[in-house]
């Protein structure tokens, strides 16, 4: 058991030497963050980006890239400072798949409520975490936050329902991890209590390994991933997320590749 599992991790140490840097970033919109040094526009920025993180990888560049273009070069100044009516004028016109430009706005006055009652959005996810050292309870209190500004639609995911909550725990990655491709900047949160951001490349991902059997990429399969990824990393257990992923992001990645390369190595895990 123990040696299938060293075999593993010394594969996945392999993809992440090899694929952990910024020069496999694009296209991911984890690129946009990289325009923001404070923290303060990054957080908000970043938080934008996850929550346009779903559909075509193309899609969501441009979509991601066009909304952040709009809040110009200080995002966090924008956010305080347009009124509502600013905001409509401002995304007039806005349409991506689900979200139209209503809860776009809502998402954007929702952040500044929160910044004007907690400081920031660090602060409020980390008011929940605390109370557990459970990311779930920070992002059901940035959730509830946000929604005390209006409808968000399907932007914000709902932490206390059975979603895996992809694009926050994206989010959570971004914003905790630091080395060369996550930037961080959200210092006292331990990435031992990170989730997997769970998309169809990182379900498949999971099931191949055997980490979880389950039939969607609900919030089960979500902690059975990290669990089982926990296990090799306990400190760090997303730390693969960025080198994996991009056997389904980049084009010229084929996922059959991987799928060869890490072969025989999951049994026993």
């Amino acid at each position: 058991m123990r040696i299938r599992r060293d075999r593993l991790k010394a594969k996945l140490d392999t993809l992440y030497e090899r694929y952990n840097r910024k020069s496999y970033i694009d296209p991911d919109p984890l690129l946009f963050l990289y325009d923001y040094p404070d923290l303060k526009d990054r957080e908000l920025a970043g938080f934008v980006a996850a929550c346009l993180a779903y559909g075509r990888v193309e899609l969501i560049m441009k979509t991601v890239g066009g909304v952040l273009e709009t809040l110009g070069p200080e995002p966090s100044e924008t956010i305080m400072t347009a009124t509502g009516p600013d905001l409509y004028q401002m995304f007039d016109g806005f349409v991506y798949r689900f979200a139209k430009a209503s809860h776009l706005v809502g998402l954007i006055a929702g952040m500044r409520g929160i910044v004007e009652r907690y400081g920031s959005l660090f602060a409020c996810f980390n008011k929940g975490y605390q109370v557990s050292s459970n990311v779930f309870e920070g992002l059901s209190c940035l959730h509830r936050e946000i929604l005390k500004a209006g409808d968000v639609g399907h932007l914000v995911a709902d932490p206390q329902k059975n979603s895996a909550c992809k694009r926050s725990h994206l989010y959570l990655r971004w914003m905790v991890r630091q080395d060369d491709v996550d930037p961080g900047g959200w210092t006292g949160v331990s990435s031992a209590d990170l989730v997997y951001p769970i998309d169809t490349h990182m379900y498949r991902i999971g099931r191949m390994l055997g980490f979880t059997r389950r039939k969607s990429a609900d919030r089960q399969c979500a902690m059975e991933i990290t669990r089982g990824f926990r296990r090799i990393t306990p400190q760090d257990p997303v730390r693969y997320d960025f080198a994996l992923t991009r056997f389904g992001i980049r084009r010229q990645f084929d996922a059959d590749d991987l799928k060869r390369y890490i072969k025989d190595t999951h049994n026993d895990i």
